[in-house]
């Protein structure tokens, strides 16, 4: 979290963690959500962190800590566009979000709603949900969800004007999700002051803890008289930390002299800094049981706190069975904090079966015993079950395909280990960030954009801080992007030749990596060598796509580094894909060019023009792939009115923009004949069948009579028009939709007829301008409406037509807007009145 405790007023400090712990809590039991998280803007304005999160362990989600405000991905949509996102399955995520469904291969549905600040969304709410068939089953955890946000977002100003900002720089905050109640009936409670050792306990917990045959406890000593000693100890332990503030994630299990088991919940203090306490029955009789298993059992919380382990997996994990409750899993046992380990507990977490997997206990470890010592292999079950998470482990001496273990052929499987929990653990990080960068790239098309992948997925995975691209030319390298480079640095070294002795030049000549773990190993092979610091690493990769050399990639990290042979495999690995991805944006950028060429001649230079109608048509191109589609306007003269003419090809790209052209061209050839609407859509809905170009196109027709302000409009499967009257009440004209151009030879267009008063304006749009991912179309149209409605007022400037600057103002946002995933066109008119006369 940003400042110091003395940067801000007494009181303020601890409250904005107070209010997401808060919230998130509130959320997860809201929707019964597997995880619920908060995600705050950084001080860098380009990234957002998880300030606070339930439902997993915090370190378990370290890969998105952080999201770069620009990836396409759920929040940083929310974000970025204030829009809510509605997943309600992999099958859906993976259509729209595959980066980040690759990176979060499970199944489950999604929600991401705006947090509003005061200067706009400050942040989003994301929660994680089992997965159902389609949007409609997530909208009433929709509803709940975006409530909170609301209220989130209402709380987290006073907290802005009293000097806390909803900004967020450091670790996420790890809440534990809603408990349910425990079931046992026998309960007591009890609180406990750490200035005085005072005790006030009822009887219920006398009964508990075997405490009746003695006087009433009024002091920690006598609290703890009747458990086990390591018990007794541990607990007075956690009283000190709970009276610190640091209570325990999950009930403890402690025993009493006699081996009973019984469960401790504590909470933290209150006002009057009294520790309270619960104590329960904990089902001893079922603990004996597993207590006497062959197999390792324990289970864990939400947060990886272990609640209960018995002797056997102690053993089998080198850590006794004492010591591992209360504590997080991989703090008591570190030899699983491994990527691959890290991969399978967040599969159990967010997926609902069981997830089995081997792990090798590390030469290092300091267990004894054949089964169990260092080097054995251990065979994991996990059983995801609502609020825990129980485990199984058991020794296995056949793993197959991995070279630690013995052959599959001599030894027998061990017993309860199935087919599934003998598979190598893989770690997972290294494998995701290959998929993820490809997807990433995938969708890039141009050289920028392909830096900006690699700046955004590639680099922070390594840590790097430092990006230099240079890409091949008539012999020379010529700097395509770079970023964390001090300014006008890299200018010595655009257009070196291919004979210069430089790193980046000889990692493209002999095709090989270049690894410097610091920088004077760097100056050491290279003397004399321009660096900007003498601190840090170095890597230069070649980019070479098929045997063709492309350029070479410079990545440089802060501080000094050693590259381990996983990260060099990767990393060579990472930069075939880059090359491949520059060697298409290279391609792409030539038919682009020729692309835009194209679509400049095929859309109107200028609009027809009659005394009685003004006019104003919008085109912005799409800024994902090729910003060339096939959306386009048209006035067109007809008769004694002009035909208003909008539509919309399938695709992007040279053949769409053709296509675009051809229609065009027949829709004007018809209006200028004065075709009645249904005719015009009729016979170029033949044009676009016999041509069989592959593609459809939706089309909005509209035959306007100045005279009488009589429109007669008929639609092919486009969005309604919008007419705003003189007075300012704006309406959708729902007219009967035929379907789109180019399906069925015999489709009829059926055509409605509305008045449109002096003054009052129709307003024809493509799908562009009202959908945005995660926001339904009818709430995008209802959004223009409201806006039409109040920006279409005439507005009086000298040298300009009025409805050009209401066109700018309908398209002022998506303007400025750095992700428009499609094209989008706009067509205005109006009926001239009597005393505006026509500039």
């Amino acid at each position: 979290m940003t400042g110091s405790a003395e940067d801000r007023p007494h009181g303020t400090r601890d409250r904005l963690p107070a209010l997401l712990t808060e919230v998130t809590a509130e959320a997860a039991g809201a929707v019964a959500a597997r995880v619920v998280g908060v995600y705050l803007r950084s001080t860098d304005p380009d990234i957002l962190r998880l300030a606070a999160v339930t439902g997993v362990p915090g370190p378990l989600f370290r890969p998105w800590w952080q999201v770069h405000a620009g990836r396409p991905v759920p929040i940083a949509d929310t974000f970025r566009l204030g829009v809510q996102v509605v997943l309600p399955n992999a099958t859906e995520t993976m259509r729209r979000y595959p980066q980040f469904a690759a990176a979060l291969p499970f199944p489950f549905g999604v929600l991401s709603l705006p947090v509003p600040g005061t200067d706009g969304v400050c942040g989003a709410l994301t929660a994680l949900l089992p997965p159902v068939t389609d949007a409609t089953g997530l909208l009433t955890e929709r509803d709940r969800l975006s409530r909170l946000a609301e209220e989130l977002g209402g709380r987290l100003g006073p907290l802005a004007r009293a000097g806390t900002p909803p900004v967020w720089d450091g670790e996420p905050l790890s809440t534990r999700p809603p408990t349910k109640a425990p079931a046992s009936a026998r309960i007591g409670r009890f609180t406990w002051d750490p200035r005085t050792d005072a005790v006030t306990a009822d009887d219920g917990v006398r009964a508990l803890l075997g405490l009746v045959s003695q006087p009433p406890p009024e002091t920690e000593t006598a609290l703890t008289a009747g458990l086990a000693p390591p018990d007794a100890r541990r607990l007075a332990v956690l009283l000190r930390d709970a009276a610190h503030g640091k209570p325990p994630a999950e009930p403890l299990p402690v025993r009493l002299a006699g081996g009973s088991l019984r469960l401790v919940d504590l909470w933290p203090p209150d006002g009057s800094r009294l520790v309270h306490g619960l104590v329960a029955d904990g089902g001893s009789a079922a603990e004996q049981a597993a207590d006497r298993l062959p197999e390792g059992v324990f289970c864990i919380d939400r947060l990886g706190v272990v609640g209960y382990a018995n002797p056997r997996a102690g053993a089998l994990l080198g850590v006794p069975s004492a010591r591992l409750t209360g504590r997080c899993l991989w703090e008591a046992v570190p030899w699983l904090a491994r990527p691959a380990c890290e991969d399978h507990l967040r599969s159990a977490l967010l997926s609902p079966g069981p997830v089995h997997f081997p792990v090798e206990r590390p030469p290092s470890d300091g267990g004894s015993g054949t089964e169990a010592g260092a080097g054995a292999w251990l065979a994991f079950s996990v059983h995801p079950d609502g609020e825990l998470l129980t485990c199984t482990v058991v020794p296995t001496s056949r793993v197959t395909g991995s070279p630690a273990g013995p052959s599959s052929q001599d030894a027998p499987e061990a017993p309860g280990a199935s087919a599934d929990a003998v598979r190598p653990a893989v770690p997972a990080e290294p494998v995701y960030r290959p998929i993820v960068l490809a997807i990433a790239l995938s969708e890039a098309a141009t050289a920028r954009q392909v830096s900006a992948v690699v700046m955004q997925e590639l680099l922070p995975a390594f840590g790097g801080r430092r990006l230099a691209i240079y890409l091949l030319q008539d012999r020379h390298l010529y700097l395509a992007w770079e970023s964390g480079f001090p300014d006008g640095f890299l200018d010595q070294f655009d257009g070196v030749g291919l004979d210069a002795r430089l790193p980046g030049v000889e990692t493209l000549t002999t095709g090989r990596p270049m690894f410097f773990d610091s920088m004077g190993e760097l100056a050491a092979a290279y003397p004399g060598i321009p660096v900007e610091t003498m601190e840090g690493a170095r890597a230069f990769l070649p980019l070479i796509a098929s045997g063709r050399r492309v350029g070479s990639c410079i990545l440089g990290f802060d501080r000094e580094r050693r590259f381990s042979t996983e990260e060099r495999t990767v990393l060579t690995s990472l930069a075939g894909l880059i090359a491949h991805a520059m060697e298409k944006a290279q391609r792409y950028e030539t038919e682009a060019a020729l692309a835009r060429g194209l679509q400049r001649a095929l859309l109107p230079r200028r609009l027809s023009t009659h005394p009685g109608v003004e006019t104003a048509g919008r085109y912005l191109p799409g800024t994902q792939g090729m910003d060339v589609g096939g959306d386009w306007y048209d006035v067109v003269e007809a008769g004694d009115g002009v035909a208003l003419v909008i539509g919309d090809v399938q695709g992007h790209g040279v053949q769409a923009a053709a296509t675009m052209g051809q229609l065009r061209s027949a829709v004007r050839a018809f209006a200028l004949d004065d075709r009645p609407p249904d005719e015009v859509l009729h016979g170029t809905n033949r044009l676009l069948i016999d041509l069989d170009p592959g593609q459809f196109a939706s089309c909005c027709y509209v035959r306007l009579d100045p005279a009488t302000g009589s429109a007669r409009i008929a639609r092919a499967g486009h969005p309604p028009p919008l007419l705003r009257r003189p007075d300012g009440r704006t309406h959708r004209v729902d007219t009967p939709v035929g379907v789109v151009l180019g399906v069925l030879g015999d489709a009829r267009y059926p055509v409605t007829e509305v008045t449109m008063e002096p003054g009052a304006i129709l307003a024809l749009y493509t799908d562009g301008l009202v959908e945005r991912p995660g926001l339904d179309i009818d709430d995008g149209i209802g959004a223009l409406r409201i806006a039409l409605a109040r920006g279409g007022a005439p507005v009086s400037r000298p040298g300009t037509r009025w409805l050009a600057a209401v066109a700018d103002r309908l398209t002022a946002a998506t303007r400025h807007t750095a992700d428009r995933p499609d094209d989008i066109a706009l067509l205005l008119a109006s009926r001239r009145t009597q005393d505006r006369p026509r500039p």
